[in-house]
């Protein structure tokens, strides 16, 4: 039995972990398309800011252990699957069959269309490449510019900070991290960036990057240009599934996987940012770039690869942030439903803020500033699907009552 991985990220490796003590007999090739060590990407700021060295981010050291488990990693990209004859060619022609196949092909970032993205001084956030130039140009005093303020944009903000760069962040929504946090939230998280010496432009957009005489002329929406020697893209990611092209699979965002992590096509299976399964909140479909999520859809996809029968029953949309010392988090239906209900309580003072959302008797979702021993409780709650009887009323007028609440139902206490 041959089971072939596409991708050395996270999922990729965490399969070919599960595979080797599952099916101990079996072939394994992990096809890494970097050329680099196995790394985590979400470790890249970590090595950024300076908190670890490069071999921090490797995902095993030392580099023995994939020959020491008789996982073999070949270097080259997937150009294409061919589900007919069961063979992954990559893009120098080589040619390799298998007999399962794990999708785990991860995502890559993307530019938004603004002329000038493509010069030296420019940079996305998304490899340990684009780290290591990075590191070169973002020294103590260096003006940079950070386009995008989604979540992984405020991990990397809080990295060029650390580095001493002289930073301005610009995001084309009216709040920092908009798919995780509402406006009370998100713009008391540009406060705090404010308060801590970063430039935070919301409802603004770049129009254009121009490169002279070392520096870059960045123009805005709001008329202003900035003057930077370096641009960070962070404007989000798309899918790596263009291997998949022609073989039929049935596709969205992602490539679209069942409980069991199996595509369309019979014998492969895909895991991670690239598969698009079952949300928690919505029932629906969704990408969720979530490295937990990814870990354990690996998991999943590799017992069902080796004939464990396993499924993996709708992932839970969770954040947890931490910029500059403050932890906003968000989980579950966070933005609520027309016919839920809803609680806030705001101490902007303090720098805290609850947000919680109710459905038929449960919570359904929930948003923080600043709370951050409640994630686990509100995680518990929702995910849980616990009715929350008498709990409920009291949660609506003490929203940070959130602990007792999930002590109390944990035990059967309501």
């Amino acid at each position: 039995m041959h089971h072939l991985i596409i991708g050395a990220g996270p999922a990729g490796v965490r399969a070919a972990e599960a595979l080797r003590a599952y099916d101990p007999q079996a072939k394994i090739t992990l096809i890494d398309g970097e050329g680099e060590a196995p790394y985590s990407r979400m470790a890249i700021p970590y090595f950024l800011s300076g908190k670890i060295g490069e071999q921090g981010t490797w995902l095993h050291r030392p580099l023995e252990f994939y020959a020491e488990n008789g996982i073999d990693l070949v270097r080259g990209r997937a150009a294409k699957v061919d589900a007919g004859t069961k063979t992954v060619t990559l893009e120098d022609g080589q040619s390799l069959s298998y007999d399962k196949l794990l999708l785990a092909s991860g995502a890559r970032a993307v530019n938004p269309p603004v002329e000038g993205l493509e010069g030296d001084l420019v940079h996305h956030c998304w490899t340990i490449d684009d780290a290591r130039a990075i590191e070169k140009l973002a020294g103590k005093g260096a003006r940079v510019t950070l386009m995008g303020a989604g979540f992984i944009g405020s991990i990397i903000l809080e990295a060029l900070v650390m580095r001493g760069a002289d930073l301005t962040v610009v995001e084309i929504e009216d709040r920092m991290v908009p798919r995780m946090l509402d406006e009370t939230a998100g713009n008391m998280l540009k406060a705090w960036c404010e308060k801590k010496g970063v430039k935070v432009l919301t409802s603004t957009r770049i129009g254009g990057v121009y490169e002279g005489g070392g520096e870059l002329n960045i123009a805005l929406s709001n008329g202003e240009t900035l003057k930077a020697d370096l641009l960070v893209v962070a404007a989000g990611v798309t899918p790596n599934i263009e291997c998949m092209d022609g073989t039929g699979v049935e596709k969205r965002t992602g490539v679209v996987v069942n409980a069991r992590m199996e595509t369309s096509l019979p014998d492969v299976w895909a895991a991670g940012d690239c598969a698009e399964g079952c949300d928690f909140s919505t029932g629906d479909l969704s990408t969720l770039a979530i490295q937990p999520v990814a870990v354990e859809q690996a998991v999943i996809a590799a017992k069902n690869m080796a004939g464990i029968e396993a499924e993996y029953h709708c992932a839970l949309p969770m954040n947890v942030l931490e910029t500059l010392g403050l932890v906003t988090t968000s989980f579950g239906k966070h933005d609520g439903l027309e016919e839920g209900a809803r609680a806030t309580l705001l101490d902007a003072d303090e720098w805290r803020y609850i947000r919680l959302e109710f459905n038929d008797g449960k919570l359904i979702g929930a948003q923080t500033v600043g709370h951050v021993s409640m994630a686990g409780c509100l995680r518990g709650l929702i995910q849980g699907r616990m009715p929350l009887g008498p709990w409920e009323d009291v949660l609506k007028t003490q929203p940070h009552r959130v602990a007792e609440a999930y002590v109390d139902l944990s035990r059967g206490v309501s």
